[in-house]
């Protein structure tokens, strides 16, 4: 895989910036911000992650000269060379020089506020769209899913187990590093514990046992190999059967001085043989033995189970969390909110659509928090060129009619935070365990209705009342403006 990711971008952001070049447009400096529109899993929040990957992407981006002499090879519909020499000059020459602000990793997120915002020449800002978009819609998909399925989980360990089914590679590495983020214990990716220091589990799987002229044998013979890692995989024949092998072999171990750390379950009724399993290992003795289970599990499977008494202190998770089965992209989107003109003023912009929920916010933005003791309260969308109304009021994007009056004496924080600063980084990257901490805190500030998972409360979020205001007087004047130019 390429360590070099300048091109790992859309053809058009290419087109676009030789166009900026071409006009004299491109040292234009423009704001644009990161967000997505509805939480994923038809939840009710997003766990914002990838920022450490993306903030690498940027301070390290460059083109090299194999990029260079890629891009002078593509032609243009009349056949002649698609991009200019000086334009890929500029190219090779660039370093990106931009400010980014985003929420930290691990920070609750909700739909229309902004993820991350970028400051800077319009084309450094439009080049790195793909890519930011690329990293950070995977891994925020995967730490939401992985926090649902660890709410499910209640106070047993989640253990990703999906590399073997992750949409390639680097998705295996994103979704290992996502997923314990977003509360999973360890992961049976031995790259991703080295690269991210993330715990790594694992046992044998069913060829191990087929191999074997017994299941006896198989697990006598693992046991061996292996005493201080004894979780035995009993279902490949009769699963009762195996648990029995598997209590006979467990008390072989401890004559040697080890221990069976459990069993696993993979297939069957988890419910009903994950309560058998219990009751024949206590009865043997081993009730430290965990039980393991795995088998297609999502966050409401998972709740199902537990509702039915199953008797399970582990819970592997693998194609439903590496791959969100049952959501597989976020829909993440990267928009211009403003632009400077030639005095250096910002100038708000907006992009109009019958679909009510795609016309954007203008402005650059700015996310502030309202909690109490016990809560979040309110989010609040704000233009930081203007603050703040004093009205302190929040009207809904969607629904300009829902408006919602906040204390002034509320406590409140706001959530982007200075990342890059004149294309330097700013301090060091969180390690991964104050970030996943960083989750649990924040969901338990998270009123329950907002976090179950069908038909959840929708968490307020909304325009402050002055940039609402704004914003519908840029709707009217630009539809006013298009009518005008259609009537000639």
């Amino acid at each position: 895989m390429p360590t070099n990711l300048a091109l790992l971008t859309d053809l058009y952001q290419l087109t676009m910036a030789q166009g900026y070049w071409k006009l004299g447009r491109h040292q234009r400096r423009a704001a644009f911000h990161l967000l997505f529109r509805r939480p994923p899993f038809a939840g009710g929040y997003a766990i914002a992650a990838g920022l450490a990957p993306a903030l690498d992407y940027l301070v390290n981006f460059q083109f090299d000269s194999s990029d260079i002499e890629y891009l002078r090879t593509l032609n243009g519909n009349d056949g002649q060379p698609l991009f200019d020499n000086g334009f890929l000059d500029y190219l090779f020459e660039l370093r990106l020089d931009m400010d980014v602000a985003a929420v930290p990793e691990g920070t609750l997120t909700f739909g229309n506020e902004p993820i991350l915002r970028t400051i800077g020449s319009i084309l450094q800002c439009q080049i790195v769209e793909t890519t930011l978009l690329n990293i950070i819609n995977f891994q925020t998909l995967i730490a939401t899913k992985a926090a649902r399925i660890c709410q499910a989980a209640g106070d047993d360990a989640v253990l990703e187990f999906g590399l073997r089914r992750a949409q390639g590679v680097d998705g295996g590495l994103s979704a290992s590093r996502a997923a314990y983020i977003g509360g999973c214990a360890a992961t049976s990716n031995v790259l991703a514990g080295k690269q991210f220091g993330i715990p790594v589990r694992g046992t044998h799987a069913h060829s191990w046992v087929m191999s074997f002229d017994s299941e006896i044998e198989a697990f006598e013979s693992y046991a061996r190999a292996m005493p201080n890692n004894c979780v035995f995989l009993v279902d490949t024949y009769n699963t009762i059967d195996g648990i029995h092998r598997a209590v006979e072999v467990g008390r072989q171990i401890q004559k040697s001085g080890h221990k069976m750390v459990g069993i696993r379950l993979d297939s069957g009724d988890l419910a009903y043989l994950s309560i058998e399993a219990r009751k024949i290992l206590d009865a043997a003795g081993f009730t430290n033995a965990v039980i393991v289970a795995s088998n297609d599990l999502n966050e409401t499977v998972i709740e199902s189970l537990k509702n039915q008494g199953a008797q399970v202190a582990l819970w592997g998770v693998g194609t439903q969390l590496a791959t969100a089965f049952n959501q597989p992209a976020l829909g993440g989107v990267y928009k211009l909110g403003a632009l400077q003109d030639a005095d250096g003023n910002w100038q708000p912009k907006i992009k109009l659509s019958e679909n009510v929920v795609k016309t954007t916010v203008p402005g650059i933005l700015q996310v502030r928090r309202f909690f109490n003791s016990q809560n979040f309260v309110c989010d609040m969308i704000y233009d930081e060129t203007a603050g703040v109304d004093s009205r302190n009021t929040i009207v809904d994007v969607k629904d300009t009619t829902r408006l919602r009056k906040i204390e002034p004496t509320m406590e409140y924080r706001d959530l982007l935070k200075p990342v890059i600063q004149s294309g330097k980084r700013i301090g060091e990257p969180e390690p991964l365990d104050t970030i996943r901490q960083r989750v649990r805190s924040e969901l338990d500030q998270l009123h329950h209705g907002i976090r179950r998972f069908l038909n959840p409360h929708e968490y307020p979020v909304g325009l402050d009342i002055a940039l609402s205001e704004r914003r519908a007087e840029m709707i009217t004047a630009a539809q006013l403006e298009n009518t005008v130019k259609a009537s000639h």
